[in-house]
Order: C-alpha cells, then sequence, then structure tokens
C-alpha cells in the first residue's frame, strides 16, 4: 500500500471502531454441499414450509434484489435438523439422494445426519431486514433484501438492531468503505475482490448514535439512488477527512 494510504488507513483504524462492533453481525449464506438436491424452483416438491425463497448472487447484480425463484430445501428448523417422519414429502424427495447426501464429507462424518446441508441454517435471517454483498465484485455495492430471502453461499450478509439498513447501506456505498475493502480484501485476476467475511468486518464505522438526522435522510437517499458521490459528501463528513485525505480515498489502489 502506497505510504499515503496506509497513513490514513492507520489514523481511521485508530479512531474508528470495526463494523460488528457498533451491532452489526456479517454473515454468510448456506453451502449445502449438493446444490442440484437442495436448490428448486418446484413450490410444491416438499412441504411448504421446509422451503426458503433462496437469493443467488446473480438476484443481486443490480441495485436490488431480484429473486429468480429459487428455494432452498430446508431440513433445519430452530431446534435443529427436523425429524423426516414429520415431513413425508421432505423425507420422500431426499431419500431418493440419500447416496449422494451420504457421500459427502459431512454425510461421511455424520452418517446419522446424512440429509443436513453442510451449514446449519437460521431461518430467522430470511425475515430480517439485510444488506446483501456477492462476493466477487470490483466495488462494494451493498444491496437492501427488505425480508423476503435467505442467502446462497456466494452471498455475504450484513444484520443489525441499532442500525437502519438504509444508512448504513449509503455509508458502504461510499469510497471510504471501498478504502478498506482494497486495504484488505484480497485481490483476484481481473481486479475483482473477495468480499468475505473477516474482510468486511474491519471495517470502521462511526457510532450510530453520532449521525445526525440531516445526514441520516442523505445516506438513505444516496443509497436508494446509488449516488457514490453523496454518499462521499456524508461520509467525508463522518470520518473527518480533509479535502486531501478525500482525495486520497478517492484514488484508487495501484494493482501493479
Amino acid at each position: 500500500m502506497e505510504p499515503e494510504r496506509l497513513t490514513l488507513l492507520r489514523r481511521l483504524e485508530s479512531q474508528f471502531r470495526h463494523l460488528e462492533v457498533t451491532g452489526v453481525t456479517v454473515g454468510i449464506g448456506v453451502a449445502t454441499g449438493a446444490d442440484k438436491v437442495f436448490i428448486t424452483k418446484d413450490p410444491e416438491l416438499v412441504e411448504r414450509e421446509r422451503l426458503l425463497p433462496l437469493a443467488m448472487a446473480f438476484d443481486v447484480r443490480d441495485s436490488s434484489v431480484n429473486w429468480s425463484g429459487n428455494y432452498l430445501v430446508n431440513p433445519w428448523n430452530g431446534n435443529g435438523l427436523v425429524d423426516l417422519s414429520d415431513y413425508p414429502r421432505l423425507a420422500s424427495y431426499l431419500s431418493q439422494h440419500r447416496n449422494q447426501l451420504l457421500g459427502r464429507h459431512v454425510g461421511q462424518k455424520a452418517p446419522a445426519n446424512w440429509f443436513r446441508t453442510i451449514d446449519r441454517v437460521n431461518d430467522r435471517v430470511t425475515t430480517m431486514r439485510k444488506l446483501y454483498l456477492p462476493d466477487f465484485n470490483g466495488r462494494i455495492s451493498p444491496v437492501l433484501d427488505v425480508g423476503r430471502t435467505f442467502p446462497h453461499h456466494n452471498l455475504y450478509f450484513i444484520v443489525a438492531d441499532i442500525w437502519d439498513m438504509e444508512v448504513l447501506g449509503g455509508l458502504l456505498l461510499s469510497d471510504v468503505a471501498q478504502f478498506f475493502i482494497e486495504a484488505y480484501c484480497v485481490r483476484m485476476r481481473g481486479g475483482y475482490l473477495r468480499f468475505q467475511a473477516q474482510y468486511l468486518r474491519r471495517i470502521r464505522v462511526p457510532e450510530p448514535h453520532s449521525i445526525t438526522l440531516d445526514q441520516s435522510q442523505r445516506l438513505r437517499l444516496a443509497f436508494s439512488s446509488r449516488d457514490v458521490n453523496l454518499a462521499n459528501d456524508v461520509a467525508n463528513e463522518l470520518y473527518k477527512l480533509s479535502p486531501r485525505e478525500g482525495a486520497i480515498i478517492g484514488a484508487r489502489e495501484s494493482t501493479s
């Protein structure tokens, strides 16, 4: 990293707290180990309560979630794996794929739980207002899900109790958030960045209560209109950036 950018990074790290310390949870969507079994577009495949609307990475490439109609066949409830005897259609369907599911590492490790997905599913996430961020992208571009879908494993999600998600979305749309991502993330071939949870958690943000009503309104507007310049204006105020620091952040890090 160039010396001026590193100096600025260290200053921001010393003055602002990590994203998760301000009441934010960063997570990743479900990995199944057998997507062809656990993902379907048939709403009648199994019992309706065992299906969750599933957001895929290609559903959030624009400024909103455009659900493509995929469902997750969900073998979990709030207590753990369901009892298949309570769901005969689910049991019949998964039994057709028993050998394939047993062949996965997770199936071999715990044969009694052969019908589980790799990750446990917390279905409460489905109804939460949350921000989605695709893993591979050139720029941080949060998208709001208003509580209608559950994320697939190529999507990271952010939920928070004390943040207005559109205010946080506007802040994360800014060049300051991009600056942190470029400092921490692995850059892949073609200039794409890995938006993994461990990097997202390291983004520094102001305290939610320090954001004024006017600043909140402008961040919401920036988020809804995808106005990066407006997001930058507010972020520069919140991070107390000088004109020179704003220029440093606005300049892209060299990839050579």
